[in-house]
């Protein structure tokens, strides 16, 4: 039996007994000597290679992603023979890193620090004595009301974190309740908890329900100090109606990681909205225990066992 490992990044998984393994170009079409893999691991793949091996891999009993997201390879057409397990999980760390990066640098005004540098000025309205709790700015996460929509494996990691930083979190997910120890609000009432939000945290994954969720509606809702952050997907936010907030002044502030379309192209009038951090989708990119995962799921795939995070299809 064979496994096609991608290019893209330095694998080693354990195999099972009688397995073996192959490297194959992530950006190019499966070579005709490959066509016989019984598994097929996803990381960085080009839409012709996906096609490729939907196509031609008539043998294969399962479509390993490294990514949490798994859009591009439903699309694919894969046979519904072979499940397709996502890399949910693998990011968490790395994605709760990156948007407590955005939201601390917003939080401590570090964009404006880079340019008062950049002027050789020393900010008395950004150092030396200040309010700890200043009428309409988030400067500090204590006691900061932080809503975190989208509360699966990576808001799960990160609201742990942002409560050691002294802020009072909860989550948003399709039905109310308490995960790892935190309140857990119903999507549908995610309105009424606005107006009382002073950070929210977007980490929605890309579906035809999430599509423009965070919209004029959202914003207008938030206080007008409110800072949004995007480490999700880019489809998750109206991008015209987050320069509007923006623009406005309806709410303090936004840091996104994730855009519609990527890369944003160098003429969209987001790159110049006022008190906005982008990053190129840079949180996560570096999949943690990959080997791991694929050594777990393989394992299952040949012991018969059930396949971790496997994609509803």
């Amino acid at each position: 039996m064979k496994i096609l490992l991608p290019d893209t990044m330095d694998l080693d998984p354990t195999l099972p007994e009688g397995w073996e393994a192959a490297v194959v170009d992530a950006r190019e079409e499966i070579p005709a000597e490959h066509h016989d893999a019984a598994a097929l691991v996803v990381w960085g793949a080009s839409r012709r290679h996906l096609a490729s091996a939907a196509q031609n891999l008539h043998d294969l009993r399962l479509v390993q992603s490294l990514s949490a997201g798994v859009d591009g390879i439903l699309a694919a057409g894969f046979a519904p023979e072979a499940p397709i397990a996502t890399g949910a999980g693998l990011h968490s760390a790395t994605v709760s890193e990156h948007a407590l990066a955005l939201l601390l640098s917003l939080v401590r005004r570090l964009p404006e620090a880079r340019i008062a540098q950049e002027h050789h000025e020393w900010s008395d309205e950004l150092g030396g004595l200040q309010p700890l709790h200043p009428q309409g700015r988030v400067t500090t996460l204590l006691e900061a009301r932080v809503l975190i929509w989208g509360f699966g494996e990576i808001g799960q990691t990160l609201a742990p974190v942002l409560k050691s930083l002294g802020a009072h979190v909860r989550g948003v997910a399709r039905s109310a309740g308490e995960r790892s120890g935190f309140e857990v609000i119903a999507a549908d009432d995610v309105l009424d908890a606005l107006p009382e939000t002073d950070v929210l945290i977007d980490i929605l994954p890309a579906s035809e329900q999430s599509t423009g969720a965070l919209g004029r509606e959202v914003f207008e809702a938030l206080p007008d100090h409110a800072i949004v952050l995007n480490v999700g997907r880019g489809t998750t936010i109206d991008q015209a109606a987050l320069l509007e907030a923006l623009e406005e002044g309806r709410i303090g502030s936004a840091g996104i990681d994730v855009t519609d379309p990527e890369p944003l192209p160098a003429e969209d009038p987001l790159w110049d909205a006022p008190r906005l951090l982008i990053t190129p989708h840079g949180a996560g990119g570096r999949p943690v225990g990959a080997d791991e995962r694929i050594t777990r799921n393989l394992g299952a795939l040949a012991a018969g066992e059930e396949i971790l995070h496997t994609a509803a299809r």
